[in-house]
């Protein structure tokens, strides 16, 4: 009888152990007499190497950031490219640090024009970016909005009715309304560093962002205690340099200062836009 009850408690030792293979959890054996046997989770794996996090702006999609991905991925850093909802800027933000939650390891995260305000809030909302990087970004202070940090000589500051195309959506706040900038705004201001043809074909396929974006004051300033990157295109006539300099070094970003480019430096010359990237990506520990 004690052979048998042996074999079998052996055998329900090793059907915990096939259970524990199969369910990833780790095995343990108590000891001493009559002990019983225990399933202890494993602890998940976390990753110490940065992803790099690209947020793109208004009137754009992720494919905006396609050569940085391209050229970032060949070097062996890990990057993801994600959809800006385009509604609001505290729900964008909610949005974009739910994603960053979802990364088991420091993040770099970077952000193209409006994207910029939507990364200086949802990384407040996340404990594991480590650098932030502005691409002819906004980087607004609490209470600012992204409407007003364009510059005192952005073509944004021309009337409504002579930059954007205004259509109603479904479910939209009292007042907002979906833009979609004007044919010429898009290929003389927007994307003027980019041949007429592409632009062209970029200015037909852009999202549109709803007003609502424009007008939400930030309710977060992550670059007060996250190191910051700042890209600055000398011909950005959407967010003007002047405007991107202010909120740098009020920030204390090292500054890249491209010259020519345009609101689209990230499309027509995205190897120095990667290049900054990676220098923030050097810096994380």
């Amino acid at each position: 009888m004690h052979a048998f009850g042996s074999r079998r408690r052996l055998r329900r030792i090793a059907v915990c152990a096939s259970t524990a293979a199969l369910t990833g959890t780790a095995l343990t054996i108590g000891g001493g007499t009559g002990a019983a046997a225990q399933l202890t989770a494993a602890p998940a794996a976390k990753s110490s190497k940065p992803t790099v996090v690209l947020v793109h702006g208004a009137w754009a999609d992720t494919s905006s950031w396609s050569g940085e991905v391209r050229i970032l991925r060949a070097k062996g850093y890990a990057v993801r490219s994600i959809a800006n909802p385009l509604l609001g800027l505290t729900s964008d933000a909610r949005t974009v640090a739910g994603f960053l939650r979802s990364i088991p390891g420091p993040v770099v995260l970077v952000g193209h024009s409006y994207g910029g305000s939507v990364i200086t809030n949802a990384a407040a909302q996340s404990g594991n970016v480590k650098a932030l990087v502005y691409v002819d970004a906004a980087a607004p202070a609490v209470g600012e909005t992204t409407g007003s940090l364009s510059g005192s000589t952005s073509a944004l500051n021309a009337p409504a009715s002579k930059l954007f195309d205004s259509v109603p959506y479904a479910d939209a706040p009292a007042g907002a309304a979906d833009l979609y900038l004007k044919k010429d705004v898009f290929l003389k201001s927007f994307a003027n560093s980019l041949p007429v043809q592409q632009a062209t074909d970029l200015w037909a396929s852009q999202r549109a962002a709803s007003s609502a974006a424009f007008s939400i004051p930030s309710k977060y300033a992550a670059w007060k205690t996250i190191p910051s990157w700042y890209f600055i295109s000398s011909g950005d006539r959407i967010i003007t340099p002047e405007s991107e300099m202010r909120m740098a070094r009020r920030a204390g970003s090292k500054v890249t200062t491209f010259q020519g480019g345009s609101h689209l430096t990230l499309i027509s010359d995205p190897e120095p836009v990667a290049k900054v990237i990676e220098s923030a990506l050097s810096a994380v520990k």
